[in-house]
């Protein structure tokens, strides 16, 4: 059977390494935000990371927040309507800008220019983010990675490249960017996708990091809230890496699935800790593990 590679994870690199710097400060309430400064949103992607945003956000903001969802076609307008939404077509937007501004769309033929179509609709005044991507992080080893971690060199993957260059579009106006671990729900996920194959040619003590959806989401308005945050990059984790064994021996022993992993070479991966972005924030992610969540899930849906 073909070698099978999960899209949502990091590509099997070695470069050298670059340094990036974190900035530690002192932990502050996790809202710093003008009482008269509009709370606005505008969510550039409201795909299901995007409208968990917005419902957080609305929450936040107990409703007194305009929440604008800009998509690429109007195809899920109606669905976004119905969750308070308020959508607009990418190419139809007007100049209206926005104190808080999130970018949580996928890679599209010119990313850093779409993101920096996005940073323009920002007025400067709240907070821009973007959700980017912990692939990032130059270590294939199973060692440690924490926020101040280098990032893999210029040049050494397309990818990456990628990912760093609409960074940058980002951090330079003031924004920040926040890399998240691999993203997962009960349906979505590695898991879900290494579960539709019996064997898969892969190591199966690599680590891999996870982030639920709403964890995620979370995460992000906490970020958004601290408009005190100028050029800032921090990191989106559970902080209990798994192997894609111990991954996959959970899964098993709540859904009925057999997926073995046959591969012995290759890079490793990471283990990911995210306390100082934690601490700076006073968030904490509501399923600390992944194992913790399916127990929860298997419990609600039994």
């Amino acid at each position: 059977m073909e070698s099978v590679t999960n899209p949502l994870l990091p590509e099997p690199w070695y470069p050298r390494r670059v340094a990036v710097k974190f900035q530690a400060r002192a932990a502050k309430p996790r809202f710093v935000t003008r009482a008269t400064m509009s709370k606005d949103l505008l969510v550039v992607g409201p795909g299901r990371l995007g409208r968990l945003i917005a419902k957080h956000w609305a929450e936040e903001n107990r409703g007194s927040a305009r929440i604008v969802g800009q998509t690429r076609s109007s195809k899920e307008h109606d669905a976004l309507r119905a969750l308070g939404i308020e959508p607009v077509v990418r190419d139809a937007a007007t100049a209206e800008r926005f104190p808080f501004v999130v970018f949580c769309a996928p890679p599209d033929t010119d990313y850093a220019l779409e993101v920096r179509r996005a940073a323009e609709r920002w007025n400067g005044e709240g907070s821009l983010l973007f959700t980017s991507s912990s692939a990032v992080y130059d270590c294939f080893d199973n060692g440690l990675c924490v926020e101040s971690t280098p990032t893999v060199a210029k040049g050494r993957s397309p990818r990456t490249d990628t990912i760093l260059a609409a960074e940058e579009e980002i951090l330079k106006v003031g924004g920040n960017a926040v890399r998240l671990a691999g993203l997962y729900s009960a349906d979505r996920g590695a898991h879900a996708y290494w579960r539709t194959f019996p064997v898969i040619k892969e190591r199966p003590d690599c680590y891999i990091n996870l982030i639920h959806y709403e964890d995620a989401a979370t995460l992000c308005v906490a970020i958004l809230g601290r408009t005190d945050f100028r050029g800032r990059v921090f990191m989106g984790c559970d902080g209990t890496p798994m192997s894609r064994q111990e991954i996959m021996d959970v899964v098993s022993k709540n859904q009925e699935c057999k997926t073995t992993f046959t591969g012995s070479d290759g890079p490793l991966g990471k283990k990911m800790d995210g306390s100082k972005t934690r601490e700076e924030l006073h968030w904490q992610p509501r399923y600390k593990s992944f194992e913790e969540f399916m127990k929860l899930h298997s419990a609600v849906t039994v």
